[in-house]
């Protein structure tokens, strides 16, 4: 039997983590400010239930003031237990609201059997979290995607459709009206799943987009999970990757004047363009001195006798 100290240290532990990974993911982006009134979008998943509940720890702890709403949309899919969100809420005694549309059968009437489902259900849902956002006049919506989504829509646009493209951590609406955050930007999965597991939130499973067999985005979780097994750490630093873009080591003329780049007389510019010619070998830095000083020697001018 396992010693409950010792799981109790490390509950107490994959907390303190998650509270520093959300919290820090909010600072970097500028995710909540004093003030603000944060509309949570509760699904019943682990994913949701975990940023309600770190959010509120952080709330408690954090410098400035901000409010926080749960918001459940009742898709009236078949079998939903509609008990068992308001039950949790009041539990915690936060404010929420439940909103039923029947999307579900726009959704199964609209898409023929076997096609996906995920484009027009997502688009369904974020049109009726905008409105019920102005409604309840929350100036931030948070959404419960983590690291792992981010990473699998990456390799989606990569694979399928030809772009360097992830999910934003922190964006605005078409219409420039509505913020949406996603605090989880920077937590895998796999601690989610461990904090879920210790909480025993009541899940609700979704039979709706996620639930489909033979989505390319359960390939690319997949693929994620080997890598991750077979490469530790290849995962991690695929992520930080999105934090470090260099423009002029890609091919988008849109973000690097490649047009306008012309040989350059100046010592100082040249030896600066050489460091950023070295893209793949930063911590070759002895090299990269020696080559550096090679590059001063070769361009200083030579005495005419």
């Amino acid at each position: 039997m396992e010693d409950p100290r010792k799981q109790e240290f490390e509950d107490n532990k994959l907390d303190k983590k998650l509270c520093r990974l959300v919290g820090q993911a909010i600072t970097d982006f500028g995710m909540i400010a004093d003030g603000d009134k944060v509309m949570i979008c509760l699904s019943g998943g682990k994913d949701s239930y975990t940023m309600l509940d770190i959010l509120l720890k952080l709330r408690e702890r954090a410098p400035i003031s901000f409010e926080l709403v749960a918001v459940n949309l009742d898709q009236k899919q078949p079998n939903f237990p509609e008990e068992i969100l308001p039950n949790y809420l009041r539990s915690l005694n936060i404010p929420f609201h439940i909103e039923e549309q029947d999307t579900y059968s726009i959704v199964k009437r609209v898409i023929p059997e076997g096609k996906t489902t995920c484009g027009l259900c997502s688009r369904l849902r974020r049109g009726i979290l905008y409105r019920v956002a102005d409604e309840l006049g929350a100036s931030k919506i948070a959404l419960g995607h983590h690291r792992d989504d981010i990473l699998e829509t990456l390799l989606l646009n990569m694979f399928y459709a030809g772009k360097l493209k992830a999910m934003p951590p922190k964006l605005r609406s078409d219409d420039g009206k509505h913020i949406v955050i996603r605090p989880l930007a920077y937590v895998p999965e796999k601690l989610i799943q461990r904090y879920a597991d210790s909480m025993q939130f009541p899940i609700i499973p979704c039979d709706l987009c996620g639930s489909q067999p033979n989505l390319q985005r359960a390939a690319m979780k997949k693929m994620l999970q080997e890598w991750e097994k077979v490469f530790p750490g290849r995962v991690e630093n695929l992520f930080r990757s999105l934090h470090h873009i260099v423009p002029s080591h890609l091919m988008d003329q849109t973000l690097f004047d490649f047009q306008g780049l012309t040989l350059n007389s100046d010592l100082t510019r040249l030896i600066d363009s050489f460091e950023g010619d070295r893209a793949i070998d930063e911590g070759e830095d002895a090299c990269a001195s020696v080559a550096s000083e090679a590059i001063q020697f070769a361009f200083i001018p030579k005495k005419v006798n």
